[in-house]
């Protein structure tokens, strides 16, 4: 176990990849506000959660609401059963929220973790094979930009697990495997990213930062969280702004790694790290 211990320290005390995860859970940000993934989010919660008809489309957590007083209508009247029926259950949605989370967040830290092997296994290459990588991450971000239709070609799995909390985890495992291009562009650029980090553990660590982006607005938009909501309507008003943002960062992401820039900010944020002491003061 101490041995455990010390090896997650020195991978949560490394500034590269402090820095490298702060960008894979934005670039999770990017992908939850992507055109194709927000305006599903409520039929996901639903979903998951085994909303049919009313429920589904009434407000998280909204209380049920009697007749007004005077109207002539009792406490089991049709009116009052109608609304009460309408309201979805706040615990069930957030429950098939995180069951779905979960499930894509293994799929991704799998993946992560893939990568980073990989990258060690591979040092003699790292140089050019990150060179590469970073060529396909430019492309993703232009694909981000709409500058690769081909690209843009709609894939997925269509197959989905039952509706409610049981099949919640299946369906956060086919949305991981299956759901591109939204999730592709921004995807490769993390997995680049556990790539150049040479390690199974810090790949898997970018994962797992890739799906606090992703995972937490989920969250919060089951939970009705009121910045969520608002953040959730933000991005679908200014979509296509949303997609260029994600787009440049990923075309920026990639020509530092294809330069070798990205290397040399790593090199010299951990250098600083080392003379200021905050390395150590991370664990």
């Amino acid at each position: 176990m101490s041995g455990l211990g010390e090896s997650f320290a020195a991978v949560v005390s490394d500034g590269s990849l402090l820095l490298a995860g702060g960008v894979a859970a934005l670039v999770g940000l990017i992908s939850f506000a992507s055109p194709c993934v927000l305006p599903l989010v409520p039929g996901y919660l639903a979903y998951v959660a085994g909303l049919t008809g009313a429920q589904a489309t009434a407000p998280t957590g909204s209380a049920p609401t009697g007749p007004a007083p005077g109207d002539g209508a009792g406490p089991g009247s049709r009116t009052s059963a109608t609304v009460a029926t309408a309201a979805p259950p706040r615990r069930r949605v957030v429950a098939g929220a995180l069951l779905f989370v979960l499930g894509f967040t293994a799929v991704f830290v799998s993946f992560g973790a893939l990568f980073g092997g990989l990258g060690r296994l591979m040092l003699e290459w790292a140089p050019l094979l990150t060179r590469l990588m970073g060529i396909v991450t430019i492309l993703m971000g232009l694909t981000f930009l709409g500058g690769l239709h081909w690209l843009q070609r709609e894939r997925r799995i269509t197959r989905r697990p039952p509706a409610g909390l049981a099949g919640a985890p299946l369906l956060g495992v086919v949305f991981g495997l299956g759901w591109t291009p939204c999730l592709g562009p921004t995807l490769s650029a993390v997995n680049t990213l556990a790539y150049s980090e040479a390690s199974a553990a810090r790949g898997a660590a970018l994962g797992l930062a890739y799906c606090l982006g992703l995972g937490v607005p989920f969250l919060l938009v089951a939970l009705g969280a009121r910045r969520a909501l608002t953040f959730s309507a933000f991005a679908r008003r200014h979509a296509r702004t949303v997609m260029r943002v994600g787009g440049v960062l990923l075309v920026v992401l990639g020509v530092l790694l294809v330069t070798g820039w990205w290397d040399q900010v790593m090199l010299w944020l951990r250098a600083w790290l080392a003379s200021s002491g905050l390395g150590s003061s991370v664990v």
